[in-house]
């Protein structure tokens, strides 16, 4: 969970499981900022992981807890194929 500012680029896959979780948390209707408080992170940890400007992102330990949050399996988050 790196959290260095700069002119970072997110994988394809960083920004498929970014848009998962945000699809998913939307359709419960939670908060990013009840999300991060369900995953005891600070509250601006959501939008670093969605911020180009950050190279903050989802490590397997978080969304394994996301899929607890959600109660959904870790790899839901995941494409079925390779990108």
């Amino acid at each position: 969970m790196a959290s260095k500012k700069g002119n970072t680029q997110k994988s394809k896959i960083d920004l498929y499981v970014i848009n998962k979780v945000k699809e998913m948390r939307i359709a419960v209707n939670l908060s990013q900022a009840n999300l991060a408080y369900e995953l005891g992170v600070g509250a601006g940890f959501i939008g670093k992981v969605k911020s180009m400007a950050y190279s903050t992102h989802y490590n397997l330990k978080i969304l394994n807890n996301i899929a607890k949050i959600l109660e959904c399996c870790p790899q839901d988050f995941f494409p079925k194929q390779p990108l």
